[in-house]
């Protein structure tokens, strides 16, 4: 059986079982599973999922802004992507509300971005997201810990360790427990992975806390499948699997119809990615450096993101209502 199936038997698994949740923050009604595993042996191809076609060049600079500790979203704004425009807006609405600053629309407040790089490097910013923990997470004694070097040096020097893993989740920035000058606006929902070799091959577990079935986690199946390719390069060893591992799996309501449409479609073959040869260390990779090969896929099909979880205000809740009855 072709091993895209397994994602789409989770669609439908969520359409039979799943029970309906409202998002406190904004509303949003979800259906909703919890505790499911799906797994792909990246030796018989990449996992870029096939029945839509998924934004690979998405995929690519996320990873690398990832994976560079990278928090500000002028990078990939000025290349063009545009997944993680709602939460710096998000924090700039709080603002607004207070008559701390000019109101501006959404595509206002990118487009500002993207011209303006004192304006960027004020509101683009994302504390305490994902490349700021996997390379800069804050120690107490004020040291930055980069956890992604020292797992790849572990893996060197004792591939049979147990303990190759990096964590995003820090309670001290997250939800009620932070401070709230410091509480992140954005909800860390792809939140730990370990590497471990066996025979040679390195596979990656991702646990996901929340995912988001149909818009989110293709890019994350095809990010950490990335990832792992790129670590098992900078190891010396092959590709194993890898293992999605989710907490809470859901589909928003404004999604059921795309779903069915998705559910209809044949998966084709998966393509390949190759990690360029001068790659040798984490910090050697860019975007150029993974090759994507003979991905045939079906048409895309789009929906809108529904930016839930994290500290929201009730004019963030009225906007996101507003955004996904669109």
């Amino acid at each position: 059986m072709h091993p895209e199936f397994q994602y789409l038997n989770l669609l439908k698994d969520i359409l039979a079982n799943g029970i309906k949740q409202e998002d406190r923050g904004t509303g949003a009604i979800a259906y909703s599973v919890f505790g499911r595993q799906i797994r792909f042996n990246l030796e018989e191809g990449f996992p870029l999922l096939t029945t839509k076609k998924v934004f690979w060049k998405g995929v690519l600079y996320e990873l690398y802004w990832f994976l560079s500790g990278q928090s500000n979203i002028k990078f990939l704004v000025d290349n063009n992507i545009h997944i993680w425009d709602d939460y710096p807006y998000k924090i700039y609405r709080e603002l607004m509300e207070k008559g701390a600053e000019p109101e501006l629309t959404q595509e206002q407040f990118i487009a500002k971005i993207a011209a303006d790089n004192g304006f960027a490097k004020k509101y683009g910013e994302l504390k305490h997201i994902y490349g700021e923990m996997w390379r800069r997470w804050p120690a107490h004694d004020g040291r930055t810990i980069d956890q992604v070097k020292w797992m790849v040096n572990e893996l060197r020097k004792d591939p049979d360790c147990h303990n190759a893993l990096v964590n995003s989740w820090n309670p001290e920035y997250l939800y009620q427990m932070a401070k709230p000058e410091e509480a992140s606006r954005f909800p860390i929902c792809h939140n730990m992975y370990q590497c471990n070799v066996k025979n040679g091959k390195l596979s990656l577990q991702l646990y996901q806390r929340s995912a988001d079935i149909f818009l989110g986690v293709p890019f994350n199946i095809a990010s950490y499948a990335l990832l792992a390719l790129i670590i098992a390069k900078v190891t010396g060893n092959q590709p194993g699997e890898f293992i999605h591992t989710f907490g809470d799996a859901h589909i928003y309501s404004n999604h059921f119809d795309q779903v069915k449409e998705q559910l209809a479609r044949e998966p084709k073959p998966f393509p390949k990615v190759t990690i360029d040869e001068s790659v040798k260390e984490i910090d050697d990779f860019k975007p150029e450096h993974a090759k994507l090969e003979n991905y045939q896929a079906h048409p895309p099909i789009k929906a809108e993101l529904t930016p839930t979880g994290g500290l929201a205000t009730d004019n963030w809740k009225e906007f996101v209502k507003n955004k996904i009855k669109k």
